[in-house]
């Protein structure tokens, strides 16, 4: 499939803004499976310029200054992407246990994933959240099959309820109440994963908007999306998407990947006034 993705953050401030700095993380991967063939950044008021770079995890990122009074700031981004069915090498007899040992015992990966074995921002794990997590992923479990037992069990048992959550909401407090939307989803499911020893990342990007004929909308397409990538032994980096208890196919469409969302957030800023501000996001995913 190929997409015109349009992705437009707009910020009303009650006072006056005069400088303004920020880090935006929105042009989707380049990568197998995935083409972004344009991109481009439109923002209000305009920055004297838009400095490009990659970050640690080998996302593209872009940094500007706005340093003109203003009451209102607009960041535009504009993409084409060409989106191609995701397919892996499976390998289903491999465990748990077996994962979790050759990532503890093989050196290499140990230090390659250590990132994504260990706590972060916003994820983070007790005894009560290792429990949830051992009713899919016993050490026995083939381990492909118990992630999606795990997303299986996060889509039927909690509720996506937009709003009800902001991304600083705790991980335990989505457990209790089981409900949430697409962060707290993957965060949840990661730290499920990292509390059995096993690897596993964020991933931010979008999936298609308007469904095909015949097919149900899915949840979390008005604004950006988020699933998890588990590392499998000889099969690499695995795609599930907890949410909608699916593997991501040529909908979803990639943009960063991150320990959790504190690595990829779409936009990261520093202004400098006083007061509130209110903030509205819009996202459109068009096939063409």
């Amino acid at each position: 499939m190929k997409y015109n993705l349009t992705h437009k953050t707009s910020y009303k401030y009650f006072e006056i803004v005069n400088n303004y700095h920020s880090l935006v993380c929105l042009k989707p991967k380049d990568i197998v499976g995935q083409v972004c063939s344009d991109f481009r950044l439109d923002i209000t008021p305009k920055p004297k310029e838009i400095i490009e770079r990659k970050d640690y995890f080998g996302n593209t990122v872009h940094y500007f200054s706005v340093h003109v009074p203003h009451q209102e700031l607009t960041v535009l981004a504009k993409s084409t992407v060409l989106s191609l069915p995701k397919s892996y090498q499976l390998f289903p007899t491999i465990t748990v246990e077996e994962c979790r040992n050759q990532l503890s015992d093989d050196r290499s990966l140990k230090i390659e994933f250590l990132q994504y074995t260990t706590s972060s921002p916003f994820v983070y794990w007790d005894d009560e959240i290792r429990a949830f997590a051992l009713s899919c992923l016993s050490d026995k479990m083939v381990l492909y099959e118990g992630v999606q037992q795990l997303c299986h069990k996060i889509f039927s048992e909690f509720k996506f309820v937009s709003n009800v959550t902001s991304i600083y909401t705790p991980i335990k407090t989505v457990l209790k109440e089981r409900r949430g939307v697409c962060q707290d989803f993957s965060h949840l499911a990661i730290a499920c994963l990292r509390s059995v020893g096993l690897a596993a990342r964020y991933v931010s990007g979008y999936i298609e908007t308007l469904p095909p004929p015949g097919k149900e909308k899915l949840q979390g397409s008005d604004a950006s999306h988020a699933w998890i990538s588990v590392y499998i032994p000889g099969s690499g980096w695995c795609d599930f998407d907890p949410t909608n208890n699916m593997i991501p196919q040529e909908r979803h469409i990639i943009t960063a990947y991150g320990r959790d969302y504190s690595d990829v957030a779409p936009l990261k800023g520093v202004i400098f006034s006083s007061g509130g501000h209110q903030l509205s996001v819009s996202v459109d995913v068009t096939p063409i």
